[in-house]
């Protein structure tokens, strides 16, 4: 590795500000090894704490069917098809029960862009699963489905995020970013939201004083480039409102998808842009470990390489599991792997406060 990548290491872990250039000659040129000790410095200063986190909740996939074509999905299917679902609301509302018994406070609700619902479905939709589960946050509606129902309810942005506000909805997910690059976004999806309007919902969401994360799934025609100008984009917006809690990244998983040609990212480059978000975005507080791709190993691991949170416990997940991947971890899996790292363990909410009684001071001390 050069001095002089050395030296942009060295003065972000002091806490300046990567530029574009310097952040596309990091994740060339500088070493894993070099890369995870910067983004792990930084970790531990924006995390003093003897802890890391995790919290419980549930990928609720209210339908599969979806208006737009996107290569890199196995998930979707067209309104007509033999396989299109629309979740009956008692199984809906029989999965939340179950996540509250398993002590989730949350659920993730997602679904594919339908064609005939209008804005009153998705609001009698929050209403009755706040109705039933008043104390669920629900984490819901990534910014394409936003931005779809502002186009089949022909409402302003601003009065859909309103409405969905004031009948339950708690958070916003940051699904669907992929790579917020136009160039990129063009090549492999149609009928799917462009960068500028994505980044307009989660801006409109946090100037009504709302949450929400953002992501980014990379390793498939993306250059190196366009991962950081992803990641600037996500900076400019956290500069502009602050109301991203969390960034959460994840290699492109092809298999049983019309991508399937393209070689999957590994570990290595996993755990190198992982690091790389932690340096670069110094105002988004939280960076999540991704296991869900990487298995427990690699997701542990993640925990030296930026990362402060191992996500959820996921106990259902449809959209990558149809891309063939099989990870699952137990509660008791995850633990290990925050305590395997030299932490403590804590459970919290998307909001990042504790929902878990704090131990004791003398496991506190031992695991500092």
């Amino acid at each position: 590795m050069s001095s002089t990548t050395t030296a942009i290491l060295s003065s972000a872990a002091n806490g300046r500000r990567l530029s574009p250039d310097e952040g596309v000659a990091i994740l060339r040129s500088a070493s894993l090894l070099e890369l995870g000790q910067t983004a792990d410095a930084i970790s531990r200063r924006l995390h003093p704490e003897p802890y890391r986190t995790f919290n419980i909740d549930r990928n609720i996939n209210y339908t599969n069917v979806c208006t737009a074509v996107c290569d890199f999905c196995a998930f979707y299917r067209k309104v007509d098809h033999a396989e299109a679902y629309v979740l009956d609301r008692d199984v809906l509302l029989g999965k939340i029960q179950e996540t509250v018994e398993l002590g989730g406070d949350q659920i993730l609700m997602q679904g594919g862009l339908h064609p005939h619902f209008k804005l009153e479905w998705y609001e009698e939709l929050l209403h009755d699963i706040k109705t039933a589960f008043p104390q669920v946050n629900v984490h819901g509606f990534s910014a394409p489905e936003i931005h779809h129902f502002t186009k089949v309810s022909k409402r302003p942005l601003r009065e859909v995020l309103e409405r969905l506000k004031a009948a339950g909805l708690g958070s916003l997910p940051g699904g669907g970013a992929e790579i917020l690059v136009d160039r990129v976004r063009k090549a492999f999806t149609r009928g799917k939201v462009m960068t500028d309007d994505w980044l307009k919902v989660h801006q409109v969401w946090h100037e009504l004083g709302g949450r929400s994360t953002a992501t980014m799934m990379f390793g498939h025609i993306e250059t190196l480039e366009e991962r950081v100008e992803h990641l600037e984009r996500v900076r400019r917006l956290q500069d502009q409102t602050g109301g991203f809690t969390a960034f959460i990244s994840w290699t492109f998983q092809p298999d049983n998808t019309d991508m399937a040609d393209v070689p999957p990212a590994g570990s290595f480059e996993y755990l190198r842009t992982q690091a790389l978000s932690r340096v670069y975005l110094d105002n988004v507080p939280n960076i999540q470990s991704s296991w869900v791709t990487q298995g427990q190993k690699i997701g542990g691991l993640a925990l030296f390489f930026g990362a402060n949170d191992m996500g959820s416990l996921m106990i259902e997940e449809n959209v990558v599991a149809s891309a063939g991947t099989v990870y699952h971890l137990s509660l008791e899996q995850i633990k290990r792997a925050i305590r395997e790292a030299g932490y403590i363990p804590r459970q919290r909410n998307v909001f990042y406060e504790y929902i878990d009684s704090e131990p004791a001071p003398a496991l506190a001390a031992i695991a500092g």
